[in-house]
């Protein structure tokens, strides 16, 4: 570990070396703004490179406290002689991939049941069992038989709902005991949203005035980093408990009810051409909703794109031109998303518009908790 006159002494030289490049190739940096981001990039990562050669060495026993107040042979003579440790880790890089992945998968499984693939499936099983609908003995109506007979082992749809208000905040489902619900969630969510569609809208007009249509130097990677580091650390708490196993047995449900309505005896008795044809009509003939499904199946895609995303370490990439190149994987995703939200009313593009609940009451929609059946 450097003593402090050591760490000073280095943080002079790269900031001499800085002002040095900086003095000497100035010509070359107003013509071309890549190669001082480039540069830096170097310089900072051979700093990098020292302090963590530094960070090996063995602290002595005392952490240096010895000599810092002058006790026994080791006693700095001058305070530029004392131990001076460089740090601790980082915070945003203490994050589980898997856990941000599990609640990805959640977020798809939360708007599908918004649309209301259980409940549809639950309304069919009730109409099978009471006789009502002409199914028989074909795949849907086998599939209806089967599908409470594992219900004792699986976690319940009160579980689930209570899930999405731990996670997501969503749901007016009250959570478990000493549990509290994410009621932050879907303004960073939104907000990181925004600030990637802003980029890339930067982005994009950017290569329509300038000659050189493909250089990454314009619009700012900061707000993008920041809003998807506070998005990944809001769900790193969010994140904990039984999420990641219940997201695989639903998954997993999810699976078996739409096998159940793409049946094609299933199919036939509603005239319907795929599994989401007969998820609209049983929601909207016996429950009188209009659910947008195709809004609702894109935002859980490109949701789970968004949150998939942040759970690797991406969005820690300082780089502005790797940042950019990893950051286009979820340019459509996220206009997408907000395209949906959007139709929704659920979401609006820009900083300038307010962050609207994610269950807008002026739109009349009622709440998930208060059109399922508990």
């Amino acid at each position: 570990m450097s003593t402090t006159g050591e760490n000073q002494g280095l943080y002079d030289r790269i900031a001499a070396l800085k002002e040095a490049l900086a003095d000497r190739l100035a010509p070359q940096l107003i013509q071309n703004p890549q190669l001082a981001d480039a540069l830096t990039q170097q310089i900072e990562s051979l700093l990098g490179d020292a302090i963590a050669a530094e960070a090996q060495i063995p602290a002595p026993p005392d952490g240096g406290l010895a000599e810092l107040i002058g006790i026994g042979p080791q006693a700095a003579t001058k305070v530029t002689s004392t131990r001076l440790p460089e740090g601790v880790d980082d915070y945003d890089d203490q994050v589980a991939s898997e856990r941000i992945l599990a609640v990805a998968d959640l977020y798809y499984l939360y708007q599908h049941e918004k649309v209301g693939v259980f409940r549809a499936v639950r309304k069919l099983q009730e109409l099978f069992n009471a006789g009502a609908v002409r199914l028989s003995n074909g795949d849907g109506a086998y599939g209806l038989y089967r599908f409470d007979r594992r219900s004792v082992l699986r976690y319940t749809q009160k579980d689930r709902l209570q899930t999405y208000r731990r996670v997501f905040g969503y749901t007016t489902m009250p959570p478990l005991a000493n549990a509290k619900p994410n009621t932050q969630f879907h303004g960073l969510f939104t907000q990181f949203i925004n600030s990637v569609a802003e980029f890339w809208r930067d982005k994009r007009i950017s290569d329509v005035i300038r000659e050189r249509a493909y250089d990454p130097s314009f619009g700012s990677i900061a707000t993008v980093r920041r809003a998807g580091l506070d998005l990944r650390n809001n769900l790193k708490w969010a994140s904990y408990g039984h999420v990641s196993v219940l997201r695989v047995e639903v998954l997993q449900l999810l699976e078996e009810a739409f096998k159940i309505l793409g049946a094609s005896d299933v199919k036939k008795l509603f005239g319907a051409d795929n599994a989401w044809d007969v998820v609209e009509e049983i929601m909207l003939r016996y429950f009188k909703e209009d659910v947008n499904a195709s809004q609702r199946h894109r935002m859980a895609v490109a949701g789970r794109g968004t949150i998939r995303w942040l759970a690797q370490k991406y969005i820690l990439n300082s780089s502005r031109a790797e940042f950019e190149a990893l950051l286009r994987e979820i340019a459509d995703y996220v206009e997408e998303w907000l395209t949906s939200a959007e139709t929704l009313g659920i979401a609006y593009r820009g900083h300038t518009q307010r962050v609207v609940p994610f269950e807008p009451r002026r739109n009349g929609h009622k709440s998930l908790r208060s059109v399922e059946q508990g």
